[in-house]
């Protein structure tokens, strides 16, 4: 008849194996994951490309003016916000709502009127991400980065220190996200 010892260490054993068979598992998931997720964005900025290209202006939104209106839910009826509503990222100008802009840009936007108002500093991508709830993985802070870097370029956000975004001086947290 075996120890008690012995017995003990034989589930030990058993435990040990079975927990590591379910690490292993879970690692070969979690990269599979990550490469779903990979193809999932290329696949996204695709669609996007395209549906820039087909645009009736054919993207082209810089020379258009956004009509000025008021900074509510009204804002998305105004006639000439962009070529396709909350498709692009158009010129912030005095009276631009928030509302013109694709929810994503809404959330960053919000994030960083908060710590403006808060009198917090900058955030970068990888912060933007964990406040976020996302993983702060290469593929999703670049992600971030993209929009952040667009909406630099189009007056909402500023970059006064590289990868650090606040809220630049004109959208100052005024046009809500209704």
């Amino acid at each position: 008849m075996p120890s008690v010892v012995g017995l003990l260490e034989q589930h030990e054993l058993a435990a040990r194996r079975r927990v590591d068979g379910l690490r292993e598992e879970a690692d070969r998931i979690h990269a599979e994951l990550a490469a779903a997720e990979q193809e999932w964005q290329e696949w996204a900025i695709a669609r996007k490309r395209v549906g820039t290209v087909l645009a009736p202006d054919g993207g082209n939104i810089a020379d258009e003016e956004a009509a000025p209106g008021p900074r509510d839910a009204d804002a998305r009826s105004a006639p000439r916000q962009a070529a396709k509503p909350k498709s692009q990222v158009p010129v912030w100008c005095e009276g631009l709502a928030w509302s013109v802009l694709s929810v994503d840009y809404q959330r960053i936007l919000e994030v960083l009127a908060d710590r403006h108002r808060l009198h917090q500093g900058p955030l970068t991508c990888q912060e933007l991400a964990v406040m976020f709830g996302l993983d702060a993985v290469p593929a999703t802070v670049e992600a971030l980065r993209s929009k952040a870097k667009r909406l630099v370029a189009r007056g909402w956000l500023a970059e006064r220190q590289p990868g650090r975004f606040t809220l630049a001086q004109g959208p100052d947290g005024q046009g809500g996200a209704s």
